[in-house]
């Protein structure tokens, strides 16, 4: 039987927003407290300003309120921060990063820059290989 619903966890990493600025969009910490993985992804909507960019960033760390947080090192992701961002002629696309480090906290940053439009953003982070399943989603 394949069943990937009942082993997954899904949670909202940067709400559904419109960005009209270069103000970063600093997502959700995300707990991974009983899942040995984690992906981000990042939908991409349209994007009005013609020469706008976006920059990825992943932080980690094992404080709660990542206090101790430093961006993740290159060995510890699954793609790059480069592929994870995106730019003016991009829209009504997606992208993904994975995160293979071992630190309890993690989060995902969207940094925008030459941006005066509006830009439809969001993201969410997919949990995996959990240490017990079925996995319960969580309302948060």
């Amino acid at each position: 039987m394949r069943d990937i619903h009942n082993a997954l966890s899904v949670r909202r990493a940067i709400s559904p927003v419109s960005v009209a600025d270069n103000t970063a969009q600093v997502g959700q910490i995300i707990d991974r407290r009983g899942f040995d993985s984690l992906e981000f992804l990042i939908a991409i909507g349209s994007i009005a300003d013609a020469d706008a960019t976006f920059v990825a960033q992943v932080d980690h760390g094992n404080q709660s309120d990542l206090s101790d947080g430093a961006a993740v090192p290159d060995e510890m992701l699954i793609a790059t921060e480069a592929a994870a961002g995106f730019q003016f002629d991009d829209d009504n696309e997606v992208r993904k990063i994975g995160y293979r480090g071992d630190k309890r906290y993690v989060r995902l940053t969207i940094t925008p820059a030459n941006n005066a439009s509006a830009a439809l953003i969001a993201a969410v982070a997919v949990l995996g290989h959990a240490a017990q399943q079925p996995v319960s989603q969580p309302q948060a």
